[in-house]
């Protein structure tokens, strides 16, 4: 006889895998953010350069979930300054000059800082950034030194969008928008009944689970992504569902529509911060995520 497997979570597992970290998690958050702005603040070499260090990633944009807590700081030197303009153009054109001190020398006097706050031991020098290793009182932290890049599309000075840029030590160039990012998730979130973030938590949980379950998840479909494909989902789908039950399967079923060969309705989707294109030339593909769509859809058992 016919009968419906039930779904592989309730509504109430569902329901608990949208909150954040715990307290505890949280003030070790807040902890190693605070140890990082104290290292910068003391460094001789840093304390007359104008930097900026904020959070970025899951942490700073509230989407992080229980026990998966590291975090991602961002050490942005305001002084020395990335300048994109059109191509008929020079950043002179836009009142900018050359400066002497250069990105890998900042990188080095941060790492210097770093380990001169934290102790040679507990720091790690890897391609893009500068782990921290936990302790008891914070969680393992990496510090990812930019410059602040100004990015002008047209002609207009005013027309300038902030972003920052690096190099990591295989001479790959990185640019993004972090602080762009974290506004559009708040504006997003507010206009969805702050389902947004809470949706996402729900997407990451579940991929944790599927390693953990040995179910093959491609390297590919990382946090990241997922909060960036949940992010284009329509905010009638956070909306008009009643259940995270419905409002899961309402957004799998869109992205995975969106990502059918010869149907690839996503191919304008952007990044949180919509400054960034999410599948052109991009590490991932639209291929990965439709097959995720389909992994994913099997094992909540649908």
């Amino acid at each position: 006889s016919y009968r419906q497997t039930m779904p592989k979570f309730t509504e109430e597992q569902l329901n608990n895998f949208r909150y954040p970290p715990s307290d505890t998690e949280e003030q070790k958050l807040a902890n190693s953010e605070y140890q990082v702005k104290e290292a910068i603040k003391n460094s001789e070499k840093l304390k007359s350069k104008t930097i900026k260090v904020f959070g970025q990633g899951s942490y700073a944009n509230d989407t992080n979930v229980k026990n998966n807590s590291d975090i991602d700081i961002n050490v942005r030197l305001d002084d020395t300054v990335y300048v994109q303009v059109p191509n008929n153009k020079e950043k002179n054109d836009f009142g900018y000059s050359d400066s002497n001190y250069t990105f890998s020398q900042y990188r080095k006097d941060v790492y210097d800082a770093l380990v001169e706050y934290f102790g040679y031991e507990y720091i790690l020098d890897k391609n893009k950034c500068i782990t921290v290793l936990p302790n008891s009182s914070r969680v393992e932290t990496d510090v990812v030194p930019t410059l602040r890049l100004d990015r002008y599309d047209t002609e207009n000075k005013t027309s300038k969008i902030e972003g920052v840029r690096f190099i990591a030590k295989d001479n790959s160039v990185i640019t993004n928008y972090p602080l762009k990012h974290i506004d559009n998730g708040k504006s997003k979130n507010a206009n969805t009944q702050k389902r947004f973030k809470r949706l996402t938590r729900i997407y990451r949980r579940i991929r944790y689970k599927m390693i953990e379950d040995n179910v093959g998840v491609s390297d590919n479909i990382t946090s990241f992504l997922l909060e960036c494909l949940v992010w284009n989902v329509p905010n009638h789908i956070f909306n008009n569902y009643d259940t995270w039950t419905d409002r899961l399967k309402e957004s799998i079923i869109y992205i995975y529509n969106a990502t059918k060969e010869g149907e690839e309705t996503c191919n304008e989707w952007g990044e949180v911060s919509e400054l960034l294109y999410l599948f052109k030339a991009r590490k991932w593909n639209v291929k990965d995520v439709n097959q995720y769509m389909v992994q994913m859809w099997n094992y909540l058992q649908y």
